[in-house]
């Protein structure tokens, strides 16, 4: 068994992007310039907003906090995205989500500009996206992916199962690992709520993606002998003894499954630190097509 170490391989991304920049640096041209919007203070938003932030720091970019009160209307928040649309030295942006209730997040997400929208939720981008075309892929699935190649996994051939449906992972990671390419070609089950014997479909599964936010729900009865197993769930389970009062734990019972992984995440320690890695990469591709 051996451990797909997001916190390594996303250091080493970031070195990459870091060296990047540097050669942008050197030839006196503009480096990459991320911006944040986060409305309201929600305190996991504010604390994931903050690590991008000390992220870009790391590789050398610019970045740009915009914090707003958790009355601003609906329309004040389109206002500052159509300013960030426009504002030429912004390279790429996001609008932390979840939004207040009042403003519909829809909404904002269509205003942006797909061009600079660097989580890759604009459905421009999902879309071209689904049709292999020039695009930013979202930032979780493409940490997945990133994963499998760094780690050089065959995924040829091989019979994939994604648990969970949502636009942010479910989807679109169905969607990569079953496109062209050397870490893809997979052929993918899409399982959710609704699908009969889940349990069965993940035994027969090579590659196991969970992207529900149930902890522990995929145990050692549901994987086979040498699967390839990707946790992206991430739940905060209270526990007096843990230091901060609660435990971060993931969709699969690591304990009892990783005996039986070929490859394996951990959480916390695999895809969340992929997805801050590829964030920033979305963002030094924007800066590069911009000038194209």
């Amino acid at each position: 068994m051996i451990i797909l170490d997001g916190k390594k391989t996303s250091q080493e991304l970031k070195e990459e992007i870091a060296a990047d920049v540097a050669v942008l640096r050197q030839q006196g041209k503009k480096v990459p310039h991320l911006a944040a919007v986060i409305v309201g203070n929600d305190g996991a938003s504010l604390t994931y907003v903050s690590s991008k932030v000390k992220a870009c720091e790391q590789v050398g970019f610019q970045s740009t906090l915009v914090k707003l009160p958790e009355d601003t209307t609906e329309e004040a928040l389109l206002d500052k995205v159509k300013e960030l649309n426009a504002n030429a030295e912004i390279d790429g942006y996001i609008v932390q989500l979840p939004l207040p209730r009042h403003i519909d997040e829809e909404k904002v997400l269509l205003a942006i500009d797909p061009k600079k929208d660097v989580d890759g939720f604009h459905p421009a981008n999902f879309g071209r996206m689904a049709l292999e075309l020039e695009s930013f892929i979202p930032a979780t699935p493409y940490g997945i992916m990133q994963l499998l190649e760094r780690y050089d996994i065959d995924t040829q051939g091989k019979h994939a199962i994604v648990i969970g449906r949502s636009h942010i992972v479910g989807r679109p990671i169905s969607i990569l690992l079953s496109q062209k390419g050397k870490y893809a070609n997979a052929t993918v089950t899409l399982a959710h709520s609704r699908t009969t014997d889940l349990k069965t479909l993940v035994l027969q599964a090579d590659i196991v993606v969970s992207a529900l936010g149930i902890p522990n729900f995929v145990n050692a009865d549901m994987v086979k002998p040498g699967a390839v197993v990707i946790d992206v769930g991430i739940t905060r389970v209270s526990d007096a003894d843990a230091p901060k009062g609660y435990r971060i734990v993931g969709d699969v019972d690591f304990d009892q499954v990783a005996p039986k992984a070929s490859f394996i995440t951990p959480v916390p320690g695999g895809v969340g630190p992929m997805t801050i890695a590829m964030l920033l990469k979305n963002t030094l591709l924007a800066r590069e097509r911009s000038e194209v």
